[in-house]
């Protein structure tokens, strides 16, 4: 799915081989391997359930973060109840290949949504 408008781009393509995944925002992009692909999606989940479990505790304007870490991903959870930015951090533990992405409101829960129906679509 190519969302020019909201400048995020999600491909799934598992003739590329390992790569098969790309994530992209604004001027960058990064490409996943299944696994990868799949602990994001798990815990983009984990956050989310998170946010939806404090949501009617919280005010419409209070500021909040969230933060959890299942190696090797780190993700961080910023904004309101209602509009958060995603930032993540990878760090592969010794196999060369880190990298951080940042997902700014609102593209942050677009995204999610997304990559949450095709990660679905494919379990």
């Amino acid at each position: 799915m190519l969302e020019n408008k909201k400048k995020w781009r999600l491909l799934k393509d598992f003739k590329k081989g390992k790569f098969c995944f790309l994530i992209g925002v604004d001027n960058w992009s990064i490409e996943l391997q299944k696994s990868e692909f799949d602990s994001l999606c798990l815990l983009l989940i984990r956050i989310n359930q998170q946010i939806l479990d404090i949501k009617n505790e919280l005010m419409d304007e209070e500021s909040i973060t969230l933060e959890l870490e299942q190696l090797p991903w780190y993700v961080e959870l910023e904004g309101t109840k209602s509009d958060w930015s995603l930032r993540f951090v990878f760090d592969s533990q010794g196999q060369n290949r880190s990298f951080e992405m940042y997902w700014p409101i609102p593209i942050a829960q677009n995204l999610f949504y997304e990559i949450k129906n095709m990660w679905e679509s494919m379990n």
